[in-house]
């Protein structure tokens, strides 16, 4: 069979997958992780790289077996039946309204540093301009969100190129004040920023070549892992125990390589990251809940838009009604972070758990049970915080046997 002439390059399908990983999250991670395990958080960033590996390839073998399937509720219910699919789509769902405050909280704290403008009304803000955009019936396009995680990528190196020959060793000591158990409250925390690697699933129909998922999907793992690991250790080794402190610590590494000029670039740059993955993350929640409602597993009433071209109005404005108490009753950033990782470390399980049953035996399968071991052990570093999915997949149990007394249409 001759091969495609067009579609998703190499290069392209990389670019894509970097943009499902890498969040504005990273404005934020290296600070909370080192305020739970000092040092010694780059043991827990180094041991979410490994993780990343089996669970990036079972999605990418089954984006390559199952192409355009649907995502992870889909894989869920061809493993496991109708209600799996329910739960799995709830905890994404779910995850949404406390990622995209814990996200508006991330260039809120970005935008205060440089501005001084109140770290709440810029989170508002960010959140309501959003949420305004998606009911007009836009979204932010791929290219732009191409160029948004581009930009990001320039900022992390920059950041690490221009402050690393600023770094010393005594940063290091003591390397694990808080022991074993912190580096495992750092990875609870740093889940935040090793899921997306479900997108790989949605991707291999659009490749040009056979195999090309696969070698994006290498190639986006020695990405994220020079990135991540780089900025863990320089901003370790740059700011010391104020890495634990520094609300903005990307802001804190430029201003020490390039000076009091980043302050505001910073600042203007962290807009821009926010509210470009609030937007996408907002336009796809609002889908989702249309098609849960379509499914039986939100009320019927929330169906409403769903399909290709419309804008599915009701589910937004679900989506912005739990929203908003989420931002008023915040705790903190931490707090909301974890949350979301608990639920999203629950979608990844439920995910490369469904391939151990979707995939055929052989080496496929056998990386599938690796990742399923080792995402579940990335779900009990989440400790308490399980009680959200759990609660989530309360709601979404619920929510299907009442859904159950219409029938679902054809």
């Amino acid at each position: 069979m001759a091969e495609r002439t067009t579609g998703l390059g190499v290069g392209q399908g990389t670019a894509l997958l970097v943009g499902a990983v890498l969040g504005p999250g990273m404005l934020a991670l290296p600070q909370l992780a080192a305020a739970a395990a000092g040092p010694a958080s780059v043991l827990a960033w180094a041991a979410l790289l490994t993780l990343s590996v089996p669970v990036a390839l079972t999605f990418a073998a089954l984006g390559s077996r199952h192409p355009g399937g649907g995502g992870v509720a889909a894989f869920t219910g061809l493993a496991f039946g109708r209600r799996a699919a329910a739960v799995a789509g709830w905890w994404f769902f779910g995850s949404v309204p406390l990622g995209i405050v814990a996200g508006a909280l991330v260039g809120a704290k970005y935008v205060a540093a440089s501005f001084g403008v109140p770290p709440l009304l810029a989170a508002a803000v960010l959140l309501g301009g959003a949420f305004l955009v998606n009911a007009a019936g836009l979204r932010t396009s791929g290219r732009l969100q191409v160029a948004l995680v581009s930009l990001l990528v320039a900022l992390l190196a920059v950041a690490v190129l221009t402050a690393a020959p600023h770094a010393g060793t005594s940063g290091f000591t003591p390397f694990a004040p808080y022991g074993a158990a912190g580096v495992v409250s750092a990875a609870g925390v740093l889940m935040f920023a090793f899921v997306g690697w479900e997108a790989a699933s949605h991707l291999s129909a659009e490749f040009a070549a056979r195999g090309g998922l696969l070698r994006a999907t290498v190639v986006t793992l020695a990405v994220i892992s020079v990135l991540y690991l780089s900025v863990s250790l320089t901003t370790i080794g740059v700011l010391g125990p104020a890495a634990a402190t520094t609300a903005a610590p990307l802001t804190a590494l430029l201003e020490t390589g390039i000076g009091a000029a980043a302050r505001p670039l910073t600042g203007v740059l962290a807009v821009l990251l926010t509210f470009g993955a609030i937007n996408a993350y907002i336009a796809g929640a609002a889908r989702l809940g249309a098609a849960l409602a379509r499914d039986g597993a939100l009320p019927g009433w929330f169906a409403e838009g769903d399909g290709p071209g419309r804008t599915p109005l009701r589910s937004l404005a679900l989506l912005a009604a739990i929203t908003a108490p989420v931002l008023v009753w915040a705790v903190d950033l931490d707090t909301l972070m974890r949350a979301t990782s608990a639920c999203l470390a629950a979608v990844t399980f439920a995910g490369v758990s469904a391939a151990v049953r979707v995939l055929p035996a052989g080496r496929h399968r056998a990386t599938a049970l690796v990742a399923s071991v080792l995402s579940l052990l990335a779900l009990a570093a989440c400790g308490a915080y399980l009680l959200v999915p759990a609660v989530l997949a309360g709601v979404a149990v619920v929510a299907l046997k009442a859904g159950e007394r219409r029938p679902l249409p054809r």
